[in-house]
């Protein structure tokens, strides 16, 4: 078995994920793991397909062929994804302004951390007058690592950017 990692990008519509479903199937292909998502009128994400190896190179040249409804890229995952240790998980919450995530995601990697998932958004904040920045984040952390460094840069950093950081 092979598998393949598909980044997808297209003009939202209906039937995006039907199609591309379809044809991850029709193919003898394993949906097995997700991230999609509708973004300013956009539809992406990234997708994990597992494959007969023998059918690999057929369900990449179909994939290419929905070009103009989907542009899809594959890549072949480098190495099996083994979770160690434990995740760290947070959330930030404040007036948005430029520079929010490259400041956390600064203080992650100065401890050599990667940041497993990132979700964000804005929001309306109609009684304070402005627009608020609202991310959640899950950070591995190798086996053994203390996390108390980590907590006090990413609070201490959250007083700096102002915004709320909590911890799930």
């Amino acid at each position: 078995m092979t598998q393949l990692v598909l980044t997808v990008v297209g003009d939202d519509r209906v039937g995006l994920v039907r199609t591309l479903a379809d044809t991850v199937a029709a193919h003898g292909g394993n949906w097995e793991r997700s991230e999609l998502a509708e973004l300013a009128g956009a539809f992406a994400g990234i997708v994990l397909v597992e494959i007969p190896t023998d059918r690999a190179a057929a369900l990449v040249e179909a994939l290419e062929r929905l070009e103009g409804l989907l542009r899809v890229t594959t890549h072949r995952p480098l190495a099996p994804t083994e979770a160690t240790g434990q995740a760290l998980r947070f959330s930030i919450l404040g007036n948005d302004h430029p520079g929010i995530v490259r400041e956390i995601s600064d203080a992650v990697g100065a401890h050599a951390l990667s940041i497993d998932a990132l979700t964000s958004r804005t929001l309306d904040a109609p009684m304070a007058g402005g627009t608020l920045f609202e991310a959640t984040l899950v950070v591995r952390l190798p086996a053994g690592f203390d996390t108390d460094e980590v907590i006090a840069d990413l609070e201490r950093l959250a007083g700096e950017i102002q915004v709320d950081l909590t911890l799930a």
